[in-house]
């Protein structure tokens, strides 16, 4: 084949396509592209006006959240710490039993304080105490606490201060004393303070526990006749002797609790006494005696008598048995 029928051929077959273009809605070949439609402007940006305060609530919001936030780790750390804890150890707290002995004074007592190594001065916390007026039992003119001191037993922290014990013990003497009967002193004209100053006579005088209301019958009956109660007991504590015989000038001492020269109840007790001692001075027995001494080899008995020629013979049969116990006091069991 010739060059130029191929050449025909080729234009033959471009004419048929472009007839086919055009008849599928082409464009016919070589017109011009239709220009690429413009995008719309977009429109310009408005910027939101916030309401007033809306900032402030939104930090108050965010801040409230976190606090609870915080809060629930709070919590749940403690509670982890709490039952993941071991427990501490026990603590161990060392003791003393302290005794006081019935009929004890407060300087005999602060010896025991010092003893058993209580810290302060015993004596010096006996003077005054708020846990105890002694105006409110009718010693409106007491000069200490002597009496109030209850005698007993207590338990202590070791080294635990004086106070501590005075404390103790003055509770104990107004637990003990709302027990006691104090109607039958009452009639007499007798005051809970005066009470307890008997009571603290009878402690001394009385050496077994059936003659303490006898004793105290016999400071009643000599209270009302005006008779001075002779009890050296008071002696021994204006003179601080409480071992020793007493001696001729001690028994003349000038003092207002020698009860050998001055009538009437010394100014307060001599001691603290317990509560047989001040049931016994509350309500004293029916009798009439006036006078006892011991009763040699009776183991502390007493002779009583009502008139003084009983009494005399009493004392007759007591220095008797004195002279031959070579000046001794005669008042141990069997001798």
């Amino acid at each position: 084949m010739s060059d130029e029928r191929a050449a025909a051929e080729r234009e033959q077959r471009r004419r048929e396509r472009e007839a086919r273009r055009t008849e599928r809605g082409g464009d016919p070949p070589g017109s011009p592209k239709p220009p690429k439609p413009q995008k719309a402007p977009k429109p310009p940006k408005v910027k939101k006006e916030r309401p007033p305060g809306s900032s402030g609530r939104r930090l108050g919001i965010a801040v409230g959240v976190a606090a609870i936030v915080l809060g629930v780790v709070a919590i749940a750390a403690f509670a982890y710490r709490h039952f993941n804890r071991e427990a501490p150890p026990p603590v161990v707290i060392r003791t003393i039993t302290v005794t006081i002995p019935e009929g004890y004074t407060r300087s005999q007592t602060a010896e025991i304080a010092r003893s058993e190594g209580l810290r302060g001065s015993y004596e010096r916390a006996t003077i005054r105490s708020p846990y105890l007026n002694p105006a409110r039992y009718g010693g409106k003119e007491a000069e200490s606490l002597e009496g109030f001191l209850f005698p007993d037993t207590f338990e202590l922290e070791r080294h635990a201060e004086a106070r501590t014990l005075v404390q103790l013990q003055l509770e104990d003497f107004k637990r003990r004393i709302k027990g006691v009967d104090m109607s039958y002193a009452r009639s007499k004209n007798l005051t809970t303070y005066d009470v307890v100053t008997i009571a603290s006579l009878v402690e001394e005088e009385a050496q077994l526990a059936g003659e303490r209301p006898l004793v105290a019958a016999v400071i009643y009956n000599r209270l009302r006749e005006g008779m001075p109660l002779g009890i050296d007991a008071t002696v021994r504590f204006a003179t601080g002797n409480y071992t020793e015989p007493l001696t001729e000038s001690e028994l003349a001492v000038e003092s207002p609790y020698n009860t050998r020269l001055n009538a009437g109840l010394p100014p307060g007790p001599i001691g603290s006494p317990g509560l047989a001692s001040i049931e016994a001075a509350a309500r004293p027995a029916k009798v009439d005696y006036l006078f006892y001494v011991v009763e040699p080899g009776s183991c502390g008995k007493h002779a009583f008598s009502s008139s003084e020629a009983e009494f005399q013979r009493d004392v007759e049969s007591y220095n008797s048995a004195r002279e031959a116990a070579g000046g001794n006091s005669p008042d141990s069991c069997g001798e």
